[in-house]
């Protein structure tokens, strides 16, 4: 790496690390007062608000990464520049090709660093997250209807009243269809334990068969019953789809394609999992333009805010381009990749102009 390069890194690695650090420290803050308000529900304590905030923050660290990552480098190159060195260099032969090059070798640490947090750090602590705080307020897992939650089992519905932090069932109902949907049986459950291999031990079992227009009931103390539902799935259902990991992504796409259902929204989640680490890299070509502008269109605070309100509308951007590719049935990469796509053109655009100045 050549000289300029790692004055260039230690800015701008540097003034990113500070952004992060105050806006976690921020959204921390803003997190706790909104936990306040749950303290004294069952078990709920000021000890369990301080822990679930704590477990947020690489979840919050991974969707503020690319706003952060904006702010610093455009501070940073803001600094050089109001110290004449962004002149110097382009004065000594650094064109604005080059320029792009070294940001991006520069970014790509940060790149790695998006990528590793959302795939193994901010999925298992958002995940811990939530257990501590429904185990603490003696809460459901997941509820999905007043009912309970239902999910598609091959041809049968099931419906649980309860999922409990361990993962066990509550009131467990599993309506069993044929191969033209007429129904076949009906068992109901008081709790459901799981073994191993897809297999579940369901307790006081009572299951009603319907048979050539007549209907029959069974009791069994215990029963063991096959399905594809298992607690990995179960602790899908309490992380948003955006902070899940690629294999937990891809074994819930697959458990939905092979029910039949709609798998939209978590496809749009994964291919924005491949597409997101490089937002880093786009936001950096971003700020680049104001590097040129030197000090004649205002002062670091200025362009700092501006920074603010450009990763403030791609992180919207992203959100609402999820939305209208689920809404619209667009293609799940189209509607990952168009946020990105659009901030390239803007940062293309903006060099072009600068450059020509």
């Amino acid at each position: 790496m050549k000289l300029y390069e790692r004055h260039l890194a230690r800015e701008i690695y540097a003034a990113t690390g500070l952004v992060l650090m105050a806006f976690l420290m921020l959204f921390a803050f803003f997190d706790l007062i909104h936990e306040l308000e749950s303290i004294g529900k069952g078990n709920y304590q000021l000890q369990h608000a301080l822990a679930y905030v704590f477990l947020t923050l690489p979840g919050r660290l991974y969707e503020l990464f690319p706003i952060g990552v904006l702010i610093g480098t455009l501070y940073a190159l803001t600094m050089l520049a109001r110290h004449s060195e962004i002149t110097v260099l382009r004065a000594a032969g650094l064109s604005t090709r080059n320029f792009l090059l070294t940001l991006t070798r520069v970014g790509f640490l940060f790149s790695i660093l998006i990528f590793l947090v959302g795939e193994f750090l901010a999925p298992p602590a958002e995940q811990v997250a939530q257990q501590l705080r429904l185990k603490a307020m003696g809460a459901l897992v997941a509820q999905e209807f007043r009912s309970g939650l239902w999910v598609k089992d091959e041809r049968s519905f099931v419906n649980v009243s309860e999922v409990l932090p361990d993962a066990s069932l509550r009131d467990v109902r599993i309506f069993e269809f044929d191969e033209k949907f007429q129904l076949l049986s009906i068992s109901e459950a008081t709790s459901g334990h799981y073994l191993a291999e897809g297999r579940w031990l369901l307790d006081n079992v009572v299951r009603t068969i319907f048979s050539n227009g007549s209907a029959r009931v069974e009791r069994f103390d215990e029963t063991n019953w096959k399905s594809a539902l298992n607690p990995d799935l179960l602790a899908i259902l309490m992380v948003v789809p955006d902070r899940m990991s690629l294999v937990n992504l891809y074994q819930y796409i697959r458990h939905l394609s092979e029910n039949h259902q709609k798998t939209d929204r978590y496809q749009i989640a994964m291919w924005k999992k491949f597409t997101y680490p490089f937002a880093a890299l786009v936001m950096m070509a971003l700020a680049l333009p104001f590097a040129y502008m030197q000090d004649r269109m205002g002062v670091v605070s200025v362009r700092v805010f501006m920074g603010i309100m450009l990763g403030t509308s791609f992180h919207m951007l992203n959100g609402l381009f999820s939305s209208l590719g689920i809404i619209n049935n667009w293609m799940p990469f189209f509607s990952a990749i168009t946020p990105s796509v659009i901030f390239i053109i803007a940062a293309s655009g903006m060099l072009w102009w600068v450059d020509r100045r």
